[in-house]
């Protein structure tokens, strides 16, 4: 067992950065047995395991849960697997090479760049209502319903029907932390069920009546014959919903956090607003809001003389990897102004974020607002962080104008 590193502990919780910096020093490779996964701490080789294809998100291409000596999942689960095994998150070529090439038919950088006025015009909405109030949550008031309303607006879901969207994403994302509970396993299921049932009404709808969006774009996409099935499509909006504002709502409130301990750095922002940019890519460097990604072993692979054979786990730390003084100068210090900064904050490879242009507009969008409309913006109050360790966010940001 590494004692420097404990996902449960509300102390690594608060600061993993010296429990990573222990495990890379202990080496590149590390088994962990709490989770039965082996570690993988340093950025060139969590970078280059992103893109090498003997380790998979999914091994059910090729294996079956027999064959790769893994028990099948609970069948109380079995609505949150068909969600999730169904999106191009967890699958692999072919089918991830086919969705993926379907999507972003629809999914193209005109129809991103053309969402930017409303994105925009959304912040500074949010904004203005912040500074009205004379301040509020940054979370729940700006965050929150920002990258909500644009992805829904994207896939064309009426506003009347938008209040769901966070709370089952919030709890399907639950199982994405290190052995879940029971508790969290039930909520995740009650979600993938309500969620993938509005989503099917919906298609029916867009079907009959496809709009100018991105579920009627969906539902049309085709190449070569190839199509996206129903569970495909209801699977592929919830990856883009979730996907499209989990990260976004945790790298904003992460970010100003991080701004708030900053003052020096965050008065230079203020006086200079072109380093917006790169202050964002900065943020998502240096309290990365998704810590860890993991790949199955498809093929034995060999680190450091070390042999993970067929069928183990590794653990990609996201959140080490942007932190490894191999890579980034004086990683634990905060520099805007950093030109090379490689982070791994939206993966590699055939993964990577297909949302990351929209996600960088929406954080550019909202930074902008605040730095203009509330420029004597402060934390009210020192925030609680969340207790988990994959996704990594705050219970809120309390703050004054």
């Amino acid at each position: 067992m590494t004692a420097a590193f404990d996902p449960w502990d509300p102390a690594f919780v608060a600061d993993p950065c010296p429990g990573y910096a222990a495990l890379r020093a202990r080496g590149r490779v590390i088994p962990y047995e709490p989770t039965g996964q082996w570690l993988v701490p340093h950025h060139a080789d969590v970078s280059a395991l992103l893109r090498d294809r003997r380790l998979g998100r999914t091994y059910r291409h090729r294996f079956t849960h027999e064959d790769f000596g893994r028990t099948p999942p609970p069948a109380a689960h079995e609505p949150f697997h068909t969600l999730n095994d169904h999106g191009m998150l967890d699958l692999e070529p072919p089918d991830h090479t086919r969705i993926r090439r379907l999507v972003s038919k629809a999914f193209t950088p005109r129809t991103v760049e053309r969402l930017r006025p409303y994105v925009e015009g959304l912040a500074a909405d949010l904004v203005d209502r912040l500074v009205a109030a004379g301040g509020g949550d940054l979370l729940t008031d700006v965050a929150e319903p920002l990258p909500v309303a644009v992805i829904a607006e994207m896939l064309g879901i009426p506003e009347a029907d938008r209040a769901p969207l966070r709370p089952w994403s919030a709890d399907i994302c639950g199982m994405y932390e290190l052995n879940p509970s029971e508790e969290t396993a039930a909520r995740a299921v009650r979600a993938s069920a309500e969620f993938s049932d509005y989503l099917r009404e919906l298609i029916a709808k867009r079907r009959e009546r496809p709009g100018d969006d991105l579920m009627s774009g969906l539902i049309a996409a085709h190449d070569e014959g190839d199509s996206l099935t129903e569970q495909e499509l209801i699977s592929t909006a919830v990856l883009l919903l979730n996907a499209g504002h989990e990260a976004t709502v945790n790298a904003t409130v992460n970010g100003w956090h991080a701004l708030f301990r900053h003052p020096g750095h965050l008065a230079a922002l203020r006086a200079d607003h072109s380093l917006v940019p790169s202050a964002i890519e900065e943020l998502l460097r240096y309290d990365t809001p998704l810590q860890l990604f993991e790949r199955w072993v498809l093929d034995d692979i060999e680190i450091d003389g070390t042999t993970m054979p067929r069928g183990a786990e590794i653990a990609l730390l996201f959140g080490s990897a942007n932190h490894d003084p191999a890579v980034f100068t004086e990683p634990a210090g905060l520099d805007l102004a950093r030109r090379d900064n490689p982070h791994i904050s939206f993966s590699a490879g055939i993964h990577y974020c297909i949302g990351a242009p929209l996600a960088r507009i929406e954080l550019a969008a909202s930074m902008r607002a605040l730095l203009e409309r509330a420029p004597t913006l402060a934390l009210a109050a020192e925030p609680k962080r969340k207790p988990n360790f994959v996704i990594r966010g705050l219970e809120g940001l309390r703050v004054v104008v």
